[in-house]
């Protein structure tokens, strides 16, 4: 009985020192932060109020809502003809795609790569998104110029396995 109230101790102890590590991402460097995450005192946060900017909140909220709706009769007309869509509208369901997954990665980033924890490791990360989404973009151009666009691989992808099966 004895041992199984040392152990008990002993796992929230780990426990305890495990959540402070847990809250961070290990390879990254953080910043000193304050005691419960608190800078001055209460009536600090009210002093001066901010201004109203659409550019922080609802226009970024906005966008990524109607990018996910217009995927939504994109990617039914390029199922609903079977891969065979117009290179047009082939290039439009590429671009908005890239553009809804730009935006979704950008959320990510700042929810769990605050510049508050992160300081420049943020700028960072947000500058890596930045140069992978522009090495997609073009990408997504040679997929449209030089094959059959992104249907057109997404097509030849799920034929090449049915293929290979009826082989064996």
């Amino acid at each position: 009985m004895f041992s199984k109230g040392l152990f008990q101790s002993q796992a929230i102890r780990a426990l305890h020192s495990t959540s402070k590590r847990s809250l961070t991402i290990p390879f990254l460097s953080t910043l000193p932060q304050n005691p419960g995450g608190v800078k001055g005192d209460v009536n600090d946060a009210c002093l001066p109020p901010p201004s109203p900017d659409r550019l922080h909140g609802s226009v970024p909220w906005d966008v990524e809502r109607v990018s996910a709706v217009a995927l939504i009769p994109l990617v039914g007309s390029a199922l609903a003809s079977g891969g065979d869509v117009s290179v047009v509208a082939d290039s439009i369901l590429a671009t908005v795609l890239l553009g809804h997954v730009y935006v979704g990665f950008q959320s990510c980033i700042i929810d769990y790569i605050p510049t508050r924890v992160y300081g420049k490791n943020h700028n960072y990360a947000m500058y890596l998104l930045t140069l992978g989404s522009l090495f997609a973009g073009v990408g997504i151009y040679k997929l449209e110029t030089e094959e059959n666009g992104l249907t057109g691989v997404v097509q030849k992808l799920w034929t090449a396995s049915n293929h290979s099966e009826e082989k064996k």
